[in-house]
């Protein structure tokens, strides 16, 4: 049976009966548009996270990784975002293409904090566009563009908290399915008589060979 909640909080101001105050630099953090400081943050990130919302509401959230630099930052309104191969799925997009609502959240490796940018999106073709974000000669076949609404930096307590950058703490991951495992037995695929090891061998060869390139 599903969890059931006792003591549900519905409004802001149960939560600010409990942990009341702003201080003024995190009132007063977020702007409107990419500036130096995120800018630079951007340039130096190497992954991050792409939520999404579709017409009914529905959320998804994606990793998105490449190089430093990966995310070009058109002027200080504009994002671009190229899309490599995936799972093929498309979800985020046809989220934008619902919606047109986004949220990132971009991680520097060794550094706690993050910066997160809200806005719109549109899924583009722009060849001009794709051609400078091109790798192993390999052009993507999309961009992201983000209009940026909102853009500030997140403190680290919640990297600090989870040990990211610290992988001699973590624990062991021996009980950890593999992702092989996991999808197989989610998606039931003995009964169309595809087998672990088929679908093990597919995702070696993606990891080795499609990274950029069919």
């Amino acid at each position: 049976m599903p969890y059931k909640i006792t003591d549900p909080v519905t409004s802001e101001a149960q939560i600010r009966a409990v942990v009341d105050g702003i201080h003024v630099a995190q009132r007063h953090k977020v702007i409107d548009h990419i500036d130096q400081h995120c800018a630079n943050w951007i340039a130096h990130s190497t992954f991050l996270v792409m939520s999404t919302v579709d017409a009914q509401g529905n959320i998804d959230a994606s990793p998105k990784g490449d190089p430093a630099g990966f995310v070009k930052v058109l002027d200080e309104k504009t994002l671009a975002i190229p899309d490599r191969p995936g799972n093929h799925l498309f979800m985020g997009f046809g989220n934008i293409l619902e919606t047109g609502r986004i949220g990132l959240v971009f991680f520097v490796p060794n550094r706690n904090e993050v910066v997160r940018v809200n806005g719109s999106a549109q899924v583009a073709r722009d060849l001009p566009l794709r051609e400078s974000m091109a790798i192993k000669a390999r052009v993507p076949d999309f961009a992201i563009v983000v209009r940026v609404e909102e853009a500030f930096f997140h403190c680290g307590k919640a990297v600090l908290r989870s040990g990211l950058w610290s992988p001699e703490k973590a624990g062991p991951t021996d009980t950890l399915p593999t992702y092989a495992q996991a999808i197989h037995d989610q998606g039931q695929l003995d009964a169309v008589d595809v087998s672990l090891e088929a679908v093990e061998k597919r995702l070696k060869h993606n990891d080795e060979n499609r990274l950029y390139d069919e």
